[in-house]
């Protein structure tokens, strides 16, 4: 089993909108990649409540069957657009991926 858990930090102002209302956007895209990517056996978006400088605002927690699943997932279509939107709303982006 693999584990796969990236944290962001967003921009208070991006893409016409506050980050709060790109908060819900992304973990709404995020949320959604479940049912478009057939590889991913668990997924879950979190948002912060903790009011701490080292907080991270949001967290997302997914697994994988396999490094190569995890591969598929991070190559696929549907991941890549929801990056995109991501990397135009985010200020700091930090990944782990490690095995069970």
């Amino acid at each position: 089993m693999v584990k796969h858990i990236v944290m962001w930090k967003l921009k208070d102002f991006a893409e016409g909108k506050t980050k709060e209302e790109n908060i819900e956007i992304m973990k709404s895209m995020l949320e959604e990649l479940i049912d478009k990517i057939g590889v991913i056996k668990k997924l879950e978006v979190g948002i912060n409540f903790t009011e701490s400088d080292a907080a991270f605002d949001v967290a997302l927690y997914s697994e994988f069957e396999t490094n190569e699943d995890l591969e598929t997932y991070s190559k696929h279509p549907e991941h890549l657009k929801v990056g995109e939107f991501i990397n135009k709303i985010r200020d700091a982006r930090y990944v782990v991926d490690y095995k069970i």
